[in-house]
């Protein structure tokens, strides 16, 4: 509709300036005539102010022939000269009209145009008029109004339907787009749109754009049903573990209501082991959050993080938590990582927290060494961690399955989920983690930790591609001195 109506405005554009550029040709043929008539008059009227007949009558002629299709009235001396086709003579002549206006007589508008031509002992004013029929001008702009006319009217409809079918033609490739994507049910995850390029630059942005939205729609899907699983498992595995320390703290409060008599030992001993399984649903419930987190949590947490930091602070709360413990630290400053630092220290405090806890002989100070240096894979740099202990050691049949969900050893007050949370923030943060005797021959078993030290200012927010239903999933995990990430050192 816009095109044909385009079109018409075109057309009446076009008449308004071809009738204007008549109307400017006609008056500067007006004024050039009025020139050159002017000569002619002026010749005629001195050759009757000098008394020649002969000139005047040959000049008069020729003023009469100038007025074939203007028409022409002077006045002088002896009356006034008319010639050509002019109004009538009853008409009012302005006054002075050096260039063209408009008059109407007896229902025809002429243009007339006036000249002062030189008459002695008389005023300057015009004595000479020079007049043009409208008749011919509006004769052109009818034969051009015609003609532009019926061209406008022809065009308007042939254009309309010519941009129809390119406008139509050049939409199909978004009308086949919208077709595709109308179908489309978000929560149907099995049909997505399969877009072909067209070559069209918006529509494959848009089918790209659609394509992203669906993507970033299944993407939170898919962590909206990994939180709900996370949280079905923590309200699981909460109730299943929490339902021994309760039972017996509840058997601890009831003797302790029912016998109201116990000696001061007995009661000692009670409240002990009220206060042990106490912490232990406290330690349990921690550890059940902090790996949930570790599940859930999304890329924008990840920032640059001091390792060695992480480290002393770590060690140092160890301290303060068990003054009896011995640890030492050589830490090398100034190993970056792109991480979670909340994950980063809970995995490094339950390393050295596992350590002091079954690093050590019954009856015998538990001394840890604790060493962070910058190692080297096949071609990326890598922070190396390890952490020693003099306790009796892990088998080797048994060092897989340390780090399985709420695998205990024998007489461990902890809630077995200490070694699983540090598997999933190394795995997490992509790196590797292996259990092994103690190099120097000495009893006791080495943690050694590798991860990868990047350029911070080139690591693009993205969590890594791994699985994370750590929480979730119940079969266990593969053993992780067999996990192996690309381009990190292998197991010594």
């Amino acid at each position: 509709m816009s095109v044909p109506l385009l079109v018409l405005a075109t057309g009446w554009l076009l008449l308004r300036l071809v009738a204007d550029d008549l109307r400017v040709h006609q008056d500067a043929q007006l004024s050039a005539r009025a020139t050159a008539v002017s000569q002619i008059a002026n010749r005629y009227l001195h050759a009757r102010e000098d008394d020649q007949p002969v000139i005047a009558e040959k000049s008069r002629r020729r003023l009469e022939g100038a007025a074939r299709d203007m028409g022409i009235r002077l006045s002088g001396p002896d009356g006034t000269i008319s010639a050509g086709p002019q109004p009538d003579r009853d008409i009012r002549l302005p006054a002075r009209a050096p260039n063209p206006v408009t008059v109407r007589s007896g229902g025809e508008t002429w243009h007339v145009l006036s000249r002062r031509v030189y008459t002695a002992g008389q005023e300057s004013t015009p004595n000479l008029w020079i007049f043009a029929a409208d008749s011919a001008y509006q004769a052109e702009v009818s034969l051009v109004r015609k003609r532009v006319v019926t061209v406008t009217l022809l065009a308007a409809p042939v254009a309309g339907v010519i941009t129809w079918a390119i406008s139509a033609r050049a939409v199909l490739p978004l009308r086949r787009l919208q077709r595709r994507t109308s179908g489309l049910d978000p929560r149907n995850r099995t049909t997505r749109l399969e877009h072909t390029p067209t070559r069209i630059t918006e529509v494959d942005e848009l089918a790209r754009t659609v394509q992203s939205v669906f993507a970033r729609y299944d993407e939170q899907a898919a962590r909206t049903d990994e939180a709900l699983a996370t949280a079905r498992s923590f309200t699981t595995a909460a109730s299943h573990e929490l339902r021994t320390p309760l039972m017996s703290m509840r058997t601890n409060l009831d003797i302790l209501t029912a016998h109201t008599e116990l000696d001061a030992v007995d009661r000692a001993e009670v409240l002990e082991d009220l206060g042990r399984e106490h912490t232990r649903l406290l330690g349990l419930l921690v550890m059940l959050k902090t790996l949930g987190q570790g599940d859930l949590v999304e890329a924008d947490a990840f920032t640059p993080v001091d390792l060695a930091e992480v480290v002393e602070d770590s060690a140092a709360d160890l301290r303060r938590a068990y003054p009896d413990a011995a640890v030492s630290v050589q830490a090398s400053a100034g190993l970056l990582v792109h991480g979670w630092e909340q994950g980063l220290r809970s995995a490094v405090g339950n390393l050295l927290t596992n350590a002091w806890t079954h690093g050590r002989t019954e009856g015998d100070q538990a001394r840890i060494e604790v060493a962070l240096h910058p190692s080297r894979g096949q071609d990326r740099p890598a922070a190396l961690l390890t952490v020693d202990d003099l306790g009796p050691g892990i088998p080797a049949a048994r060092r897989g399955e340390i780090f399985e969900r709420f695998r205990r050893g024998p007489n461990s007050p902890g809630s077995g989920l200490g070694l699983t949370l540090v598997a999933q923030q190394i795995a997490l943060h992509q790196g590797r983690i292996t259990v092994q005797d103690r190099p120097d021959g000495r009893s006791g078993a080495r943690f050694e930790v590798w991860l990868p030290v990047n350029d911070i200012s080139a690591v693009e927010d993205t969590l890594p591609l791994m699985r994370r239903d750590w929480l979730t999933d119940a079969t266990g995990r593969q053993d992780p001195r067999t996990t192996v990430v690309p381009h990190l050192p292998p197991a010594r």
